[in-house]
């Protein structure tokens, strides 16, 4: 497996929570803090130990001076001081028969001791022994006061620094939400930082992330809503001339160069209409006139009024709260598209609140499934603009009904579009 592989599996078996910036910037300070607790009492032991054993070394070297000014004068040797006492360290006996002096702190004896020692005649060895129990106890004291005053300064930091990144990281946090409202369409959000509208305060990374996105949401609801203002006035100068177009086209006498005229005129005419109601979805300014509704009735209306070759099955029918016109719109849109688009059979299903149109054709392009339906864009140069399924999106969106596109597994587009629910309306019934 490839490094990038190995480190994918990793990522994936780690809890999802190790992925946050604030645990990272935790566990990093916790670690950071620990290393330098334990490097400052690392320094700390070794200063004091150094100078510890240093001031009773020097005290053992001056008693051994003393013992051995006494044993060359052939003097009793003071309290302390003995040729080859028991005890003294195999290296201290080594150097003394060398001919040299050198200290040592005992290892094996009773309390702590310092031992010096030096040559004496016959190859002995003169030593003496210093209580080194208070150097002990101070080291140790030291110790015990570095480790129970580390655990208290980790906490403190610990907590300043979390508290710190808590804030870089809830002001995130509104950053990301108000991206993530630009893209699902309310183009008012904004993140508003305070830091963003004083330039006399001092601008940091997070700062300058939230402008440069109030910036770009601000010229994109101006392009957008610049754009919107062009669809609808063209629509709207287009009323008037088509109108009269059509009145003239119905005054032709019979023939088929007046069915052509007919024909593009209510194409064009169906085009105007379509283009200010995606007008006015854009806008987001609709508003549902809601009223309870049985289902399987009006899907009914919908597939006689279409005038095509649609079976309507009916698994359990259920009462739904929606805008009467604004769902037959929807879902007379997705009936057309499957026999446009699609090849028959095309079926219209209902199951409780659950409305699906399935067709048998080549199913819905991989765009459409990825990311909806686009304005005058059409495959395979079928016939059509484009807007039909944008608008049964858009009224959809309305209505406050997900409608989703998708390709059946065994061939064909399917739509699913799922209206709140009431309460069902009778028992399961099959057509």
């Amino acid at each position: 497996m490839s490094p990038a592989g190995r480190r994918g599996g990793l990522l994936g078996r780690l809890p999802r929570w190790t992925s946050a910036l604030a645990w990272k910037a935790a566990v990093f300070i916790t670690v950071m803090c620990c290393g330098l607790a334990a490097l400052l009492g690392v320094l700390v032991h070794v200063s004091v130990t150094e100078q510890t054993v240093g001031e009773a070394r020097g005290r053992a070297l001056d008693r051994l001076t003393r013992a051995a000014s006494a044993y060359r004068a052939g003097d009793r040797l003071p309290p302390g001081a003995d040729l080859d006492p028991p005890g003294l360290p195999a290296r201290l006996k080594e150097l003394a028969a060398d001919g040299r002096r050198g200290t040592m702190v005992g290892r094996n004896d009773p309390e702590p001791t310092m031992w010096a020692a030096g040559p004496a005649d016959g190859g002995r060895a003169l030593a003496v022994r210093v209580d080194y129990t208070q150097g002990a106890h101070t080291i140790d004291a030291l110790d015990r006061a570095i480790v129970r005053s580390s655990a208290p300064a980790i906490g403190a930091t610990l907590l300043v620094g979390a508290f710190a990144v808590t804030r870089v990281t809830r002001r995130l946090h509104g950053t990301a939400q108000v991206a993530r409202r630009i893209s699902a369409g309310d183009l008012d959000a904004r993140v508003n930082d305070p830091r963003t509208k004083d330039p006399t305060r001092p601008q940091d990374e997070v700062a300058a992330v939230a402008g440069a996105l109030d910036t770009m949401a601000s010229a994109l609801q101006s392009r957008l809503l610049s754009e919107q203002r062009f669809t609808a006035d063209v629509a709207h100068e287009l009323r008037t001339p088509l109108t009269g177009l059509h009145a003239a086209a119905e005054l032709l006498p019979p023939g088929r160069p007046t069915e052509l005229v007919r024909d593009r005129v209510a194409a064009l005419r169906t085009l105007t209409e379509d283009l200010l109601e995606i007008s006015r979805l854009d806008a987001r300014r609709e508003r549902p006139e809601l009223d309870s509704e049985p289902l399987a009735p009006l899907a009914e209306r919908v597939v006689r009024a279409s005038g095509t070759r649609t079976e309507v099955r009916v698994v359990r029918d259920a009462r739904v709260e929606t805008d009467r016109r604004r769902l037959e719109r929807v879902l007379g849109n997705l009936v057309a598209n499957a026999h446009r688009h699609g090849r028959g059979p095309v079926v219209l299903t209902v199951d409780g609140p659950v409305v699906t149109v399935r067709d048998r054709g080549d199913g819905y392009p991989a765009y459409l499934v990825a990311h909806g339906p686009q304005r005058f864009r059409t495959e395979g140069g079928a016939k059509g603009h484009g807007l039909g399924l944008t608008i049964a999106l858009g009224q959809a969106e309305v209505l406050g009904a997900p409608l989703e596109f998708a390709n059946a597994p065994d061939g064909g587009a399917l739509a699913t579009l799922t209206l709140p629910h009431m309460h069902r309306n009778s028992p399961i019934v099959a057509t």
